[in-house]
């Protein structure tokens, strides 16, 4: 069994359901079991158009899955959700998976960077992966969670 920590978001629609939804599906997914889910914060959007706030969470699962399967996984339950593509770089949508980390891997492909190519700059992230694995090593950065959540945002909280 691996171990990896899935971002979630969403801003449009009711953000709570879709936020509800998407974990539920995480945890009925063959080979994939829900561990843990940190507290849902809401955030402003970073980058893209103008938008609705964000509620951002994250969660810890055990799997079984490879990651490409596990990214397959996610984009199953976003089209579920009705997440369509957009050609808008960080455009609204109702729910974003995204895999922060899988075990202690590092992959870079066209189609899927792990770990997420900027979780340590992003608060809607590492304020709640903080909560949930502070000790977590970043396999590239290779500092924690914890220390990466304090030297980027001086360990505060979101509002």
């Amino acid at each position: 069994m691996s171990r990896a920590f899935i971002g979630v978001g969403s801003n449009e629609g009711d953000r709570l359901a879709c936020i509800s939804t998407a974990v539920k599906a995480l945890g009925q997914t063959e080979g994939i079991r829900v561990v843990q889910m940190a507290t849902i914060i809401e955030t402003e959007p970073v980058g893209g158009p103008p938008q609705g706030p964000y509620l951002n969470t994250v969660v810890e699962i055990s799997t079984t899955l490879d990651p490409q399967a596990l990214l397959a996984a996610l984009q199953h339950i976003e089209k579920a959700l009705g997440r369509v593509p957009s050609k808008e770089r960080w455009a609204p949508r109702p729910i974003d998976l995204d895999i922060l980390l899988f075990d202690e891997r590092i992959l870079n492909t066209p189609q899927l960077q792990i770990p997420h190519p900027r979780l340590h700059e992003r608060r809607f992230v590492l304020e709640p992966l903080a909560q949930l694995a502070p000790d977590v090593v970043h396999p590239v950065l290779r500092r924690t969670v914890a220390d990466l959540f304090s030297q980027a945002f001086n360990g505060s909280v979101a509002q």
